[in-house]
């Protein structure tokens, strides 16, 4: 208990020591050890890559996860070191809701057939993103934690260390210096007479009542000279542990920009799998223009045949584009607002923003027009085009 209470004291001794160096510096009143212009741009550099470490991850995190309810789930979760439950995504949600409603409608109907691609699709793209988000978690967020979790509060405890050394070094600067001139003063004092210490303004530790002031303060000087040197081989051995943390910086750099690399890497493959599962599903949509047809009831009003007349599927189908014959009037030309691949031999693909000239044919549906580029002719979706006048 003993032991306790001394080490309490001391402890207590050197927080106020700290403290009243540490407030002197604020005001000007003391002198400050600087560190080196090499050291201070290491320090720069290091609170620069935390500041931009922290936001990168933050906003990364939002990406990944825009809604805040869930990224609070997940982050609690993590502190239990519990799995996070798996819940379906929005798109995979989007895709069952789809699926059942085509259940309710009638799988066999237009709208019900095509609520089962497109859902279907929404499910692939939920599980895609899934995949990118898992990756994503591992490759790139998950190493930024690591810095700010691990390396960064590793720097963080010795740069304070460091900020402690240093304030015991600057007091045993000031202490030494005082001692110095206390002692000048008392040998100038010594040669004109004998003179009695100032003990409010020195207080000398091992002060003996018969020595003279001059020897008291030598002896003043000599201990406080020998702290110096122990502050001081302690800070440059904690500058010099600091500083190697400090040029560890480089390194996380170097590891960030690979994890950088990964997490693009992702992120393109990721729409790339996205672009090309809207692309398929387009296409079975596009190759069956009568079963999401705009408005039955206007084509039929018209004159023209049912989106459900088998006639009329007949006629398309057996039209040969190779016989078709532009009119003398009634061409327009149309710039192409989408790529568009061929579904078949019947069709014309297509280029955004390319110039054609269509045309309608008599027992064509509505949706289609038959296009023409130099010799090469095909049917196109109108949804693709902008005629131009």
């Amino acid at each position: 208990m003993d032991f306790n209470v001394k080490k309490l004291a001391s402890d207590a001794g050197i927080f106020f020591t700290r403290a009243i160096q540490f407030t002197g510096e604020k005001f000007g009143q003391v002198e400050k050890t600087e560190l080196d212009a090499h050291f201070e741009n290491l320090l720069s550099r290091a609170d620069s890559t935390k500041n931009w470490t922290e936001k990168i991850f933050r906003q990364t995190e939002v990406l990944l996860q825009p809604n805040p309810s869930s990224r609070i789930e997940e982050f609690l979760y993590e502190k239990l070191d519990r799995t996070v439950p798996s819940r379906p995504n929005n798109e995979e949600l989007l895709g069952h809701y789809m699926q059942d409603a085509a259940k309710d409608f009638g799988p066999g109907t237009p709208y019900g057939s095509t609520l089962i691609k497109v859902g279907d699709c929404e499910r692939r793209l939920g599980s895609v993103q899934r995949e990118f988000l898992q990756t994503s978690a591992i490759g790139f967020l998950t190493p930024l934690r690591n810095f700010l979790e691990g390396d960064w509060r590793t720097i963080s405890k010795e740069r304070r260390l460091l900020e402690n050394r240093r304030l015991d070094l600057d007091s045993c600067k000031a202490r030494l210096k005082k001692a110095k001139l206390a002692e000048s003063k008392a040998a100038v004092t010594s040669c004109c007479g004998d003179a009695v210490p100032d003990f409010q303004e020195t207080r000398p530790r091992n002060y003996v009542l018969s020595a003279s002031a001059s020897a008291l303060w030598s002896e003043e000087v000599d201990k406080a000279e020998h702290e110096l040197r122990v502050a001081q081989t302690e800070f440059d051995r904690q500058a010099e542990v600091t500083r190697l943390l400090l040029e560890g910086i480089s390194s996380t750099h170097v590891n960030h920009l690979r994890c950088l690399h990964e997490f693009v890497e992702a992120q393109t493959a990721y729409y790339k799998q996205c672009h090309l599962h809207m692309q398929d599903l387009q296409k079975e949509l596009d190759r069956f223009p009568n079963v999401f047809a705009g408005n039955p009831g206007h084509s039929m009003a018209s004159g023209g045949s049912s989106p459900l007349d088998p006639a009329s599927a007949v006629e398309t189908d057996t039209l040969k584009i190779e016989e078709v014959q532009a009119p003398a009037t009634g061409t327009r030309k149309a710039k192409v607002l989408y790529d568009y691949d061929a579904a078949d031999t019947s069709e014309l693909s297509l280029l955004a923003d390319e110039l054609i000239t269509v045309y309608t044919v008599p027992g064509m549906d509505s949706d289609w027009l038959v296009g023409e580029r130099g010799n090469q002719k095909g049917k196109v979706p109108v949804t693709y085009l902008e005629l131009l006048s």
